[in-house]
């Protein structure tokens, strides 16, 4: 690299090109739309910098000597090259093409969401893949999304960091709920609840998923100064709601989510006598992608799976 000349620019490389394949100053001139004279003094510079005369008479006007000739095909590379670095990015046509789409979700959503995501990228996408990963304490997911090892992470965090972008998916408010022939669910006619009761009830809740910060409810809790009697956490949040079956345990989650676990499982749901906000899930991604056409792509289709969800 030491070796190529200070001022080669690429508007030089053009001159060159053309002067092999038109062999004429004269027409590379009225090409570029320059003076006669500002090609022929580029010509000069490229014999200069090349130690080859490049052009030379022949019979019929000039013809390009053997070492001009050996250069054609390079420059026309360089140009051809170029050019590729700056094409504007094309539509992302997603019947048609095939992309791997990773995305890392925790397993609290809602038991429709990730399912939805599914297919509204497989109806979309049919020959891209799809590739869902788990959150926890030990990912992190700041780093993959900066890598690219991650496209797309789906939280519900308080404080997301502040570099990555960010797009709401969906709220989903809290409740707390427990098996309904519990000692408490049977002594316990309406859905209201003490906050003396909710925070002495045995508890189970998910395990830490980033160091140092134990989930939404415990956070809003710790500033209100007030702590829950959790006994038991767990690192599989989907199990969870089968736990309460058997045992005194209350959990506190969103509504969404303990919709589907309603429906099938014996358990009674309570009004939180705390003004808990509500979970706010969102979709989070790195600057690296934020522009590609595939992951606005991707991005839309989670959109529009959340808009799907009707809180009942």
């Amino acid at each position: 690299m030491s070796s190529l000349p200070q001022h080669l620019d690429l508007h030089l490389i053009r001159i060159l090109y053309l002067l092999l394949v038109e062999k004429n100053v004269s027409r590379v001139a009225l090409k570029l739309n320059q003076p006669q004279p500002s090609i022929s003094a580029s010509l000069r510079k490229l014999r200069e910098l090349t130690g080859d005369p490049l052009l030379v008479r022949g019979a019929r006007g000039m013809v390009p000597t053997q070492h001009g000739e050996s250069l054609m095909q390079p420059a026309k590379r360089i140009l051809d090259q170029t050019e590729s670095l700056f094409v504007k990015k094309t539509p992302f046509v997603a019947q048609e093409e095939a992309r791997t789409f990773h995305i890392a979700a925790p397993d609290y959503l809602d038991s429709q969401f990730l399912p939805n995501v599914v297919a509204l990228l497989r109806r979309g996408s049919p020959k891209s893949r799809v590739v869902i990963h788990s959150l926890g304490a030990g990912i992190d997911h700041v780093r993959l999304l900066s890598d690219g090892e991650l496209d797309l992470v789906i939280a519900n965090w308080d404080e997301p960091p502040a570099h990555l972008h960010i797009s709401k998916l969906f709220e989903d408010p809290i409740i707390c709920t427990m098996r309904a022939e519990s000692a408490y669910a049977k002594r316990t006619a309406s859905d209201a609840m003490t906050l003396e009761d909710y925070l002495s009830l045995p508890h189970v809740a998910p395990s830490q998923m980033m160091p140092g910060y134990h989930g939404v409810i415990d956070a809003f809790l710790e500033k209100q100064n007030m702590q829950r009697n959790v006994v038991v956490e767990s690192a599989y949040f989907g199990l969870i709601p089968y736990m309460l079956t058997q045992t005194d345990l209350v959990l506190t989650t969103g509504r969404q989510f303990m919709r589907f676990y309603e429906k099938t499982l014996p358990l009674k749901s309570y009004t939180v006598p705390l003004k808990f906000p509500p979970m706010r899930f969102y979709q989070l991604w790195h600057q690296r992608v934020h522009q590609a056409p595939e992951h606005k792509w991707l991005r839309d289709q989670v959109s529009e799976a959340a808009k799907t969800l009707i809180l009942k």
